[in-house]
């Protein structure tokens, strides 16, 4: 019965792929004959929209349009063909017009006169624009928080004390025979997920793709990405910390309660051992876990677990683990905020050095706390998504917000910069979900200044104010190059 929904799940997904490269191939297959006068290729651009960062896009673009999106699944699609540049002023102090001089001038007035300023977001801009950022805060002694803290925050706590084994998504497409996925749906979340990396591919050792592997997928839900598993593990809803302790017990062949575990998990024993002789059998396995594990009960212990598990499982076979991070350059902040700081998301730089503490540092704690009395945000939009309380006290305070479109989050800010889009007017470096750096093709220009631009014309001017009123004796440590 396995080898045979295999076969039929197969079947389906390579369907799926077919139609999928028939409609993409509509989109732009254009020679260049073909293209008007007034139109211009750009091959290979990088979609952001994700955390799989597609690099292999070709656009056809018309002025200050992209008409085609060739090889872009139907959210990159979206993201192309729906982009167009606001004619809003590039800048709006309190809700009025005003030139983007005044609006840095206002900006590095709003940081370098508060005492307890926070600079949130940075998940939809360039690493470059991060490590500026992160400068700022450096500067004016703020804290600085990611996006990370309200969706993959508790991987990141649980890579600090468990490890990671990693690897990168190419290998994933040419070694991967086990593919699992825990809490995570990238049929709907990352659509090309499975055709270009996790499942489709022919890969170096797996030569005849979907046939050599066998997909898993342990949700609470039959989501559309169960439709094209093999194997699906409907686990009970907040009950992922049990299933995962269960497989870590079963590896090291510890005899267990049969009624308990299907009592706690909602799967029978035979399930769960089924699994584990498949993972310990396997060559090359790979865990790919979603918010679905991280942002329910048990958070950063569910993490722990299945970081504990991946470790384990490397005594029998090689096995890899990694998050399905959503925003397109989400991982990019983390790496960028760890190697300047030393921690991923929620750093207080108050004291002159970083110090990291979840709950108490991160920005979404802070703001509902009322602790904060500036703030700059920086590609996010907090007043939409953030609690109650953080959205009133952010209200309250005066803080800059950069963001291309409008937002409640912008329409409520003492400066309000639009700014050109990162990847599709901007070039600049992201950072794929496996770590990898991926450059920026834009694909025409914006009248908008880039977040770089703003960010370190803000960071130039707030270094001049604050070295005017600091007194020559007093040296503090610093995250800042010497040149800055």
């Amino acid at each position: 019965m396995c080898e045979l929904a295999g076969q039929v799940a197969a079947a389906s997904c390579e369907r799926v792929e077919d139609r999928t490269d028939e409609n993409n191939e509509h989109m732009a297959t254009d020679t260049p004959a073909e293209v008007a006068a007034d139109t211009k290729i750009v091959r290979d651009a990088t979609c952001t929209f994700c955390g799989c960062v597609c690099d292999d896009i070709d656009l056809t673009v018309k002025g200050h349009s992209i008409i085609k999106a060739k090889r872009a699944c139907v959210l990159g699609t979206a993201w192309f063909l729906n982009h167009g540049i606001d004619d809003r002023p590039s800048c709006l102090i309190q809700g009025t017009p005003a030139t983007v001089e005044q609006g840095i001038e206002r900006s590095a007035e709003i940081l370098s006169s508060a005492r307890y300023p926070l600079i949130y977001g940075l998940s939809d801009t360039t690493s470059e624009s991060q490590r500026v950022a992160t400068g700022i805060a450096d500067w004016i002694g703020g804290i600085i928080d990611t996006t990370t803290s309200v969706c993959h925050g508790p991987s990141g706590m649980a890579f600090q004390g468990v490890g990671e084994v990693t690897c990168s998504l190419g290998e994933v497409r040419n070694r991967g025979d086990l593919i699992i996925f825990w809490g995570s749906n990238p049929a709907e979340s990352h659509p090309r997920h499975f055709t270009k990396y996790s499942l489709m591919p022919k890969g170096m050792f797996i030569p005849n793709g979907r046939k050599d592997r066998t997909c898993v997928i342990v949700d609470v839900r039959q989501t559309k990405s169960a439709k094209a598993a093999d194997i699906f593990i409907q686990i009970k809803p907040r009950k992922d910390f049990e299933g995962l302790w269960t497989l870590r017990a079963l590896a090291q062949g510890i005899e267990l309660d049969a009624q308990l575990i299907e009592e706690e998990t909602g799967q029978p024993l035979s399930v769960w051992q089924d699994l584990m002789d498949r993972m310990k059998a396997a060559r090359f396995g790979v865990i790919f876990f979603g918010m679905g594990l991280t942002m329910t009960r048990g958070k950063h212990a569910n993490s722990e677990a299945l970081l504990a598990l991946t470790r384990d499982m490397n005594r029998y076979t090689r096995f890899v683990c990694k998050p399905n991070r959503g925003h397109g350059n989400v991982t990019g902040a983390d790496n960028v905020m760890a190697w300047r700081t030393g921690f991923p998301f929620g750093v207080n730089l108050a004291r002159g050095y970083p110090r990291f503490n979840p709950g108490e540092y991160t920005a979404a704690d802070v703001l509902a706390r009322g602790e904060a009395d500036a703030a700059m945000i920086v590609a996010s939009d907090p007043m939409a998504n953030f609690s109650q309380p953080a959205r009133d006290h952010l209200k309250t305070i005066p803080y800059i917000a950069l963001d291309p479109k409008e937002t409640p989050t912008t329409r409520h800010a003492a400066v309000a910069f639009t700014v050109a889009t990162y990847g599709i007017n901007v070039p600049g470096t992201v950072y794929r979900m496996d770590d990898v750096p991926i450059p920026l093709r834009p694909a025409f220009d914006s009248p908008h200044p880039s977040d770089f631009d703003i960010l370190s014309d803000i960071q130039d001017r707030v270094k001049e104010i604050l070295n005017s009123k600091q007194t020559p004796t007093v040296i503090r440590p610093s995250l800042r190059p010497e040149d800055q």
